[in-house]
């Protein structure tokens, strides 16, 4: 099977990339290579026969065009977008280009290539959103988002996500296209790109700097690490039902503060100070405009329709990545001169 990825050379479309070639797939890799992208993600599979990459933009029609012909896909999966909130907040026009007139150009195309193509039974065209779209939860465990919550997005990032979710049904409801769904909740693993809650606590730990922690650290969020995701994401293209949406959650749910609280004592544990203890540089400074109190996922429709759970625990997975970026160092070290990493962003709302 040939797979076009979309944002390939990102944090979650490299996972995808090295798992689908690991799994014998052909992969064609688009990306725009925009400021969070970084080929050295896919260094391991670039020389693989079965992987080839193109430098476009999913905004350029053209470029889209000209790469379904050449390629010919058998199945999409959409993963290009602009996805931090805080830069969102400062600059929302980058992500309605991106996220929402960049999956339209690809929507258009995609439908181009199939109906040419004579419409093939096989193709799929899987969009990857988040559950950011759904909005807040309140502080109950026993109320999480489900695939039929009603969409109530509440940042210029999850705006557009859900704007690019509605435009993914339309094109299947009004011409066809055979298209597959997900909202996943917070990825964390090796390669995130160093301005995420993860990547930022454990280098500004390992810097001697203070640890930011939004507002009083209560927000919850549900950790799902990014490997896991990838595997996920390859079964519902592979046994998705055409035109549903299937929800990815990690079954972690964590507090901001606790999760920041055990990173610390991973790096106490694996890199320990002189003296003290990393939860020392813990503090709390103004909370973002419009955060979002907690996301849970119900992942019931996955698990009983494709058998697929997480394999991984969050606090596997954290030490999974913090031994990564201990051991990684150059890789994380390159990007940290790009534009806006390592400054507050999403406060000048």
């Amino acid at each position: 099977m040939k797979i076009l990825v979309t944002g390939g050379a990102g944090f979650i479309g490299s996972a995808v990339v090295r798992l689908a070639i690991a799994r014998g797939h052909q992969v064609v890799n688009v990306d725009a290579l925009t400021y969070a992208a970084c080929l050295e993600n896919v260094a391991s599979v670039a020389e693989d026969p079965n992987y080839a990459f193109e430098h476009a933009d999913i905004c350029d029609a053209a470029a889209m065009a000209r790469i379904f012909e050449m390629h010919r896909p058998d199945q999409v999966m959409h993963l290009a977008a602009e996805s931090h909130v805080d830069r969102s907040i400062d600059g929302p026009s980058a992500f309605l280009q991106t996220n929402v007139i960049g999956t339209f150009t690809l929507l258009q195309a995609a439908r181009a290539y199939w109906d040419g193509a004579g419409r093939p039974d096989a193709f799929r065209f899987l969009h990857i959103s988040t559950d950011e779209v759904f909005g807040s939860l309140p502080d109950d465990p026993s109320v999480k988002f489900t695939e039929t919550t009603a969409y109530d997005p509440r940042s210029p990032y999850s705006a557009s996500k859900a704007s690019s979710d509605h435009l993914v049904r339309a094109w299947h409801e009004t011409y066809g296209l055979p298209v597959l769904l997900t909202n996943c909740s917070n990825n964390y693993g090796p390669y995130h790109f160093p301005e995420k809650l993860i990547p930022v606590v454990i280098l500004t730990a390992l810097a001697g700097r203070d640890l930011p922690i939004y507002g009083d650290g209560s927000n919850i969020r549900d950790w799902l690490y990014v490997e896991d995701h990838a595997d996920a994401l390859l079964r519902v293209l592979e046994a998705g039902q055409v035109g549903r949406s299937y929800n990815v959650g990690g079954e972690n749910e964590r507090t901001n503060l606790d999760l920041v609280k055990t990173i610390c004592a991973i790096l106490d544990e694996m890199r320990p100070k002189q003296s003290g203890s990393y939860a020392d540089q813990i503090t709390f400074v103004a909370d973002r405009p419009g955060h979002d109190q907690r996301y849970a996922i119900d992942p019931k429709r996955i698990r009983d329709e494709l058998d697929w759970r997480p394999s991984v625990t969050v606090d596997e997975g954290l030490r999974k990545t913090v031994r990564w970026y201990l051991d990684n160092t150059a890789w994380w070290q390159a990007l940290l001169d790009r534009d806006g990493v390592g400054t507050r962003q999403g406060i000048n709302a």
